[in-house]
Order: structure tokens, then C-alpha cells, then sequence
């Protein structure tokens, strides 16, 4: 594990098969996903359990489109600052960033009008890969609350020795609204693994992403990137550099 807690996309490991082709599926925390001990979460306290939605309802889709293959965002469309962030739902350093210091880059940058944060999903394994596509499946204001609670809950789910993740993670999606069938059927959907696999792709070759967290910046003074973890000071640095 890397000093500045990144994870870096170092080595490729199995060739699963989506449609008629095929992907490679990066490891970066896969192993410890499927066979670490449970360890007790980077932020103090327990991790809060996700509120059932009263009713499971699937995302609509979209005239001319799947609206799973959307943009997820939040904050207005004409704050001066956009951030991307590309995360992994498996990585442990995008998990403390979203418990330690995305809350006060909400309150404080994007409930005030400031910034526009797009998430770019970067699954490093199966099991994120499995997990994006299920927040993906939800209806779209969903979400961003869904990835915060499988961020809070990523030691139950992800580094449960003592449970398959996929069922960890079912179990989290049925908290959400969604149903074990449905859940089958979208984890095994591969037009959906397809989107995914290329947005990922897309973005490693335009940023040559080697590491998750990565954040790209577009303000008026043009466009910055950084990897890793940062506190809310640095990372309010790093905006007024393109601000």
C-alpha cells in the first residue's frame, strides 16, 4: 500500500468475458476484497446502514438511451469549478475521502454553488465493477446516496472474510430497493459491463489514470489533476489553482 494511501493500478489480473469480447479487470485491492480479515473501518464509529427505499424501483430508460449510461452529478450546472472524481467502490482510500472530507466538499462547496462534482466510476475488480452497476441500476437520484453508504459500509461488503462479497453486496442493494432477482439480472447484464468497462478505458487513455482516487479539475483558469487522498485545505489548494 503506497505511502500517500493511493491505490495504484499496477498489475492486470484475470480476462473475463463480456458480450463477444473481453476486458481486463485491474487488481488493486481485489485480493483483499475477497480473502482479507475483517479490519475495523478508517473512520471512528460504525458504519450507519443504508435506509430501505419504501419501494424497489428500477432506473427508467431513457428515450433514445439507457439512462443507467448517464452522467452522475451533483451541484448546478453553472458553478465556475467542475471536479470528476474517479473512484473505485473497493478502494479504501476512496472510502476515507468520501467519509473524512467529501461531507464539508458537500456543504461547503457544492450545496453553495461552487463546484460540480462528477462521479466517474473506475471499478479495480469484479466486485466494483459488480457494485457500479448496481448503483448505476438505481434510479439516478439514488446514486450518490448509494455509493456514500457503500463507502461507509465498505468493511462489511468488501473485506468481509466471512461472506461472498457478491452476496455482502446483495444484501447492501436490497437495503437500497432492489431485489435479489433483479440484482442477478444486473450484475450479469453485459451491455451494462460493456458502458462501464469503456467509460474506464476511455478515461485511462485520455488521463493516463494510474491510481484511484484521481481527480480532475476545470475551472476558469483551465484544468488540473491530482491523485490520492487529500484533507479539505489541500484539496480547496487544489481548486484555486484553476479557479
Amino acid at each position: 500500500m503506497s505511502l500517500n494511501r493511493r491505490v495504484v493500478v499496477s498489475s492486470l489480473v484475470g480476462l473475463a468475458a463480456v458480450g463477444g469480447g473481453a476486458f481486463w479487470l485491474t487488481r488493486a485491492d481485489k485480493q483483499a476484497a475477497m480473502s482479507a480479515p475483517v479490519a475495523p473501518p478508517v473512520a471512528a464509529g460504525s458504519a450507519p446502514t443504508p435506509t430501505p427505499a419504501p419501494t424497489p424501483t428500477p432506473a427508467p430508460v431513457a428515450a433514445g438511451g439507457d439512462v443507467r449510461e448517464t452522467v452522475r452529478a451533483i451541484g448546478a450546472d453553472s458553478a465556475p469549478v467542475t471536479v470528476t472524481e474517479f473512484f473505485s467502490l473497493t478502494c479504501s482510500h476512496c472510502a476515507a475521502f468520501a467519509r473524512e472530507v467529501f461531507p464539508d466538499i458537500k456543504a461547503k462547496l457544492i450545496d453553495t454553488g461552487r463546484v460540480r462534482w462528477v462521479f466517474a466510476d473506475y471499478p479495480l475488480d469484479r466486485i466494483a465493477l459488480s457494485a457500479t452497476m448496481v448503483a448505476r441500476s438505481l434510479p439516478p437520484d439514488m446514486y450518490e446516496p448509494f455509493v456514500m453508504a457503500l463507502f461507509q459500509s465498505q468493511m462489511r461488503w468488501a473485506f468481509n472474510s466471512t461472506i461472498d462479497p457478491i452476496d455482502a453486496l446483495a444484501k447492501e442493494a436490497a437495503l437500497a430497493g432492489m431485489p435479489r432477482d433483479q440484482f442477478d439480472k444486473v450484475i450479469g447484464d453485459t451491455d451494462l459491463q460493456n458502458f462501464v468497462m469503456k467509460e474506464r478505458s476511455d478515461a485511462t487513455a485520455k488521463y493516463n489514470i494510474d491510481s484511484t482516487p484521481t481527480f480532475v479539475v476545470k475551472g476558469p483558469k483551465g484544468e488540473q489533476q491530482k491523485a490520492g487522498e487529500m484533507s479539505y485545505d489541500l484539496f480547496t489548494q487544489f481548486i484555486a489553482s484553476v479557479s
